[in-house]
């Protein structure tokens, strides 16, 4: 919405991506820090997570445990092996 509010309107998408590339990286309210990389690919931290055993659960929808984090640069494919001619 930031973007949206820099560019001054959502019509013109390009511009509004083009803003949230400016922007760096962001705090996304599901994913985390996140970016939108120059190939339009956004870009986060990925989570392996497993399912609990039913007594293992505390609370209402508390069905994962995070095994392990990904972090953003090994969970998407690299810029240099996704042959797009944005990212050239």
């Amino acid at each position: 919405m930031r973007a949206v509010e820099k560019v001054g309107s959502a019509k013109d998408g390009a511009a509004v991506i083009e803003a949230m590339r400016d922007a760096g990286a962001f705090d996304d309210p599901l994913f985390g820090k996140t970016i939108v990389r120059v190939d339009g690919r956004v870009a986060h931290d990925m989570y392996l997570v497993e399912v609990k055993e039913p007594e293992q659960s505390k609370k209402p929808f508390d069905y994962y445990k995070v095994v392990a984090t990904i972090p953003a640069d090994r969970a998407f494919r690299p810029l240099a092996d996704g042959n797009c001619s944005l990212a050239q």
